[in-house]
């Protein structure tokens, strides 16, 4: 292999259209099922790997200093792993420079996108070295979230610890806005104050598994999170309710928080200067971090993973609702 060698790649966000938490396991994470959709509001992530000095070396850079460059950081985490893993790069220097636009500790996945998209950034410059069965392995030791973004996969259900998935089609003919307040939701804190006893009576979640042959709709959407965050932040349910104001079809937070998103049907009005217009509205109440953004409808921008399986059950194909 010719090194030095270097690539750059977008780590896009996520949305959750359903989240539902089953139950704690042993090993202190929660099972979960999930409707997760990659989104185009990315990181921008800059990979180099070159010669070392015989112990696979990581060096980290970020746009946003707030952003730890020690091994707390996933991004950080998953190069190392990827490197004890690699017999083609075990032994090189991974700087690794990151361009943060996606809000951090949002619900969005940034970090988690982060380090799934080195974990196949790093295994493109291996040449494939590593299946996506070998990379998922890794991923899943690195958090929850992390193994959706190691795959090519643009929307999945995921169940496990979101390690579990199954590819369904995107979320096409919507718009999506994305209003962050701008502060931290820890998930550690928002897992651990959630009662799974108290969960709602009527989640939807026992009619979703029974229907087989039916299309995903957006009348799914549900956070089971969403009671936690929202007692503590009350600006959470605010937000909501201002996206519903200018429209949304639907509105929820995505993940443990604070990021709330509303969907908006493709129509020749909202398509053009309508949602520009919304956003620069909402803007103005809620700062610089609103969103105009659409659902990654292909494979992430980092390519397709070698060794992936199309054999995965599936389920049903993602058809929004009409109603």
């Amino acid at each position: 292999m010719n090194l030095p060698r270097k690539v750059r790649l977008s780590a896009p966000a996520k949305v959750n259209f359903f989240l539902h938490v089953l139950g704690k396991r042993e090993d202190g994470y929660h099972d979960l099922c999930t409707w997760m959709q990659k989104i185009d509001l990315y990181d921008q992530i800059e990979l180099t790997v070159a010669a070392g000095k015989g112990k696979g070396e990581v060096v980290f850079s970020c746009s946003d200093t707030s952003v730890p460059a020690d091994d707390t950081n996933l991004a950080v985490r998953a190069a190392k792993a990827f490197l004890a893993t690699s017999s083609c790069l075990g032994d090189c220097l991974v700087t690794i420079s990151l361009e943060k636009n996606i809000p951090v500790a949002a619900g969005l996945g940034g970090g988690s996108s982060d380090a799934g998209t080195v974990l196949r950034g790093l295994n493109g410059i291996a040449g494939g070295e590593l299946t996506e069965k070998q990379l998922l392995v890794l991923a899943k030791k690195l958090g929850a979230d992390v193994p959706f973004f190691a795959t090519s996969h643009s929307s999945v259900i995921a169940e496990g610890i979101g390690d579990i998935m199954y590819p369904v089609d995107s979320a096409e003919n919507w718009s999506i806005i994305l209003i962050n307040p701008d502060f931290f939701v820890s998930t550690a804190w928002v897992f651990g104050n959630l009662s799974l006893t108290s969960r709602e009576k009527n989640s939807k979640l026992p009619r979703f598994q029974k229907r087989n042959a039916d299309f995903l709709t957006f009348d799914d959407m549900h956070n089971d999170l969403e009671k936690v965050s929202c007692a503590r932040y009350p600006v959470i349910e605010k937000m909501k309710q201002s996206l519903l104001a200018v429209g949304a079809r639907r509105v929820l937070m995505s993940g443990s928080g604070p990021t709330v998103f509303g969907i908006f049907p493709d129509t020749e009005k909202s398509i053009g200067a309508d949602l520009q217009r919304i956003v620069g509205g909402l803007r103005q109440e809620y700062g610089d971090k609103v969103y105009l953004s659409r659902a990654c409808t292909g494979a992430s921008p980092s390519g397709k993973a070698p060794g992936f399986d199309p054999g995965i059950r599936r389920f049903e194909s993602c058809r929004p609702s009409h109603h």
